[in-house]
C-alpha cells in the first residue's frame, strides 16, 4: 500500500477503529473472561480513534462508497463521541463491579453503539442513516436491560425496543416517499429536488424522516416512555443515552436540514419550531413535578435538545459552532450528573432518589460539588459551561431573527431554575445518615474532579472549541 493510498484511508481510520475495537474485546473475552482486561481494550480502543482524528481532520473530506462520507464536522462528532463513550466506561466499571458477575458483553454492546453513533454522523444517506441507527438501537436496548435480575431494566429494554422500533417505522416510511417522489435518497438528491420545490409526497416523506429523528432525540411529543427508560436504565446508560446517542441524532439532524434546504419550505420550518418551543415546555414543566433525579434529568433532556433545535434551525457557521459547543458542554453536565448517581448506586438498584441527595455536600464534598455544579450549568449560570452553550443558541436564534425560539429558550429557562436549584439546596441542605454504605472509590472522585475541571474551563474558556467548529462549519458552508 502507498503513502497516498494510507492518506486516502486517514480520514476512515476513527471509525473505523471504533467499528473494530468491539470485535477485538469480543475475541478477548472468549479466550479469558476478565472485567479488566475488556474495559482495557474498550478504552485503548476509544482512545486509538481520538488520537486518530488529527490526521483524519488534516486529510478529510473523504468518502466510502456511497454511504460514508467523512469531514471536519462528522469527525468533530466522532471525536466527542468516543470521549463520551470512554467516560461512560469509566463510570461502568465500578457500578458492573458490584453489580453483574459477567460484565464483559457489556463493553462490547458499548463498543457498537459508538461505532453505530459515529456512523449516524458520517453519512449523507437516508440509507445510511437507517443502518446506522439500528445498529446503535440495537445496542443500547441490549445495555439498557443488561442488568436482567432487575424487572425494571427489562421493562426499560423493553419500552426502548418498541420506541425505536416505531422511529424506524416512521423513518423508513419517510425515507421510501421521498425515494418514490425524488429517485434518490442522498442529500444532495433531497436538495436538488428542494430547489425547484418539493411535491406533496416529498413533503410527506421529509416530515416523516424528521418525526423519525424527533422520536431517537426523545422531543415532545414522542417523549413518552423517555422517562421511564432513564429510570429502568443502569445509571451509566441513561448517561450515554442522553449523550452519545441524542447528541449524534442532533449533528445528523443538522447536517440533513442544512444540506437538504428542507428549511426552506415553511411548513417544515414550522413543524421543527413546534418540535423545540414543545419540547422545552414540556421538559421543563413535567421535570417540575419529578422526585426520581434520573426522571427529572430525562424531562431535562427533552428541554436541552429543544434548546438545540434552535441551532439546527439557525443553520449557517454560527449554528455549527453553537451545535458543536452546546453537545460537547451538554456532554459534560450529563456526564457529572449521572456520575454522582452512578457513585451513590449499589446491588440494590441507582439511587435517585431526592433522599439519597440530601446532604451530600456535607456527607461526601466531591460528589456533591459535582451535582451542584451539573445543576447550575444546566440551568445556565454564568462562569459554567451552560451558560455559553445557551448563549451561544441564543446568538445563533437571533442571528436568524427566531425571535419567538429566543423568547422560548429565555422564559422555559426561567422554569428550569426550580427544579435545579432544588437539587442544589438538596444537596446542601443538612447532612442526614448515607441511606447507601457503597464503597467510596477513588476512581469516581478523580473522574467527577477532572468532570468539574472541564466544565468550568469550557465557561471561562469557549474559544477551546473554536477551531474545530471553525472547521466543521467550513465543510458545510
Amino acid at each position: 500500500m502507498t503513502r497516498a493510498d494510507l492518506a486516502d484511508l486517514a480520514p476512515l481510520a476513527p471509525l473505523a477503529i471504533l467499528a473494530v475495537t468491539p470485535l477485538v474485546v469480543t475475541v478477548a473475552i472468549s479466550v479469558r473472561r476478565h472485567h479488566a482486561l475488556a474495559l482495557g481494550i474498550t478504552l485503548a480502543g476509544l482512545a486509538a480513534a481520538v488520537a486518530a482524528v488529527p490526521a483524519a481532520l488534516a486529510a478529510a473530506p473523504a468518502t466510502a462508497g456511497a454511504l460514508v462520507t467523512v469531514d471536519a464536522l462528522s469527525l468533530s462528532f466522532t471525536l466527542l463521541i468516543a470521549l463520551g463513550t470512554a467516560v461512560v466506561a469509566l463510570m461502568s466499571r465500578p457500578y458492573l463491579a458490584r453489580s453483574e458477575r459477567r460484565p464483559e458483553e457489556y463493553y462490547v454492546l458499548l463498543g457498537i453503539a459508538a461505532t453505530g453513533a459515529a456512523a449516524l454522523v458520517s453519512t449523507e444517506h437516508l440509507a445510511g442513516v437507517i443502518l446506522a441507527v439500528e445498529t446503535l438501537s440495537v445496542a443500547l436496548f441490549g445495555l439498557i436491560a443488561y442488568p436482567r435480575d432487575r424487572a425494571g431494566a427489562i421493562e426499560a429494554g423493553l419500552k426502548y425496543l418498541i420506541m425505536t422500533g416505531a422511529a424506524s417505522a416512521v423513518l423508513v416510511f419517510g425515507a421510501a416517499l421521498l425515494y418514490a417522489d425524488i429517485g434518490g435518497l442522498t442529500f444532495d438528491d433531497i436538495a436538488a429536488r428542494a430547489s425547484g420545490g418539493f411535491s406533496v409526497v416529498g413533503l410527506a416523506g421529509l416530515a416523516l424522516v424528521i418525526a423519525g429523528l424527533a422520536f431517537k432525540l426523545a422531543l415532545a411529543p414522542f417523549h413518552m416512555w423517555a422517562p421511564d427508560v432513564y429510570q429502568g436504565a443502569p445509571a451509566p446508560v441513561s448517561a450515554l443515552i442522553a449523550t452519545v446517542s441524542e447528541g449524534a441524532v442532533a449533528a445528523l439532524a443538522f447536517r440533513m436540514l442544512s444540506a437538504t434546504g428542507a428549511l426552506t419550505e415553511p411548513a417544515l420550518a414550522a413543524i421543527v419550531a413546534g418540535l423545540a418551543v414543545v419540547s422545552m415546555a414540556a421538559g421543563n414543566l413535567l421535570a417540575l413535578l419529578q422526585t426520581r433525579v434520573k426522571r427529572l434529568l430525562a424531562y431535562s433532556s427533552v428541554a436541552h435538545f429543544g434548546y438545540l433545535l434552535v441551532a439546527v434551525m439557525a443553520a449557517g457557521p454560527l449554528g455549527v459552532e453553537a451545535l458543536l459547543f452546546y453537545v460537547a458542554a451538554y456532554f459534560v453536565m450529563t456526564y457529572l450528573a449521572f456520575g454522582v448517581v452512578t457513585a451513590l448506586s449499589g446491588r440494590a438498584g441507582d439511587a435517585d432518589a431526592l433522599d439519597h441527595f440530601k446532604g451530600l455536600c456535607w456527607r461526601r464534598p466531591v460528589l456533591g460539588i459535582a451535582l451542584v455544579l451539573s445543576s447550575l450549568s444546566l440551568l445556565g449560570v454564568p462562569v459554567t459551561a451552560g451558560f455559553i452553550a445557551k448563549l451561544y443558541v441564543l446568538a445563533a436564534g437571533a442571528s436568524e431573527a427566531r425571535w419567538g425560539l429566543v423568547v422560548a429558550i429565555a422564559l422555559t429557562t426561567a422554569i428550569s431554575a426550580f427544579y435545579y436549584l432544588r437539587l442544589v439546596v438538596v444537596s446542601l441542605s443538612r447532612p442526614a445518615e448515607d441511606p447507601r454504605g457503597d464503597d467510596r472509590s477513588l476512581e469516581a472522585a478523580a473522574l467527577l474532579t477532572v468532570l468539574v475541571a472541564l466544565l468550568i474551563a469550557l465557561g471561562v474558556a469557549p474559544g477551546i472549541l473554536e477551531p474545530l467548529a471553525t472547521r466543521a462549519a467550513d465543510a458545510l458552508f
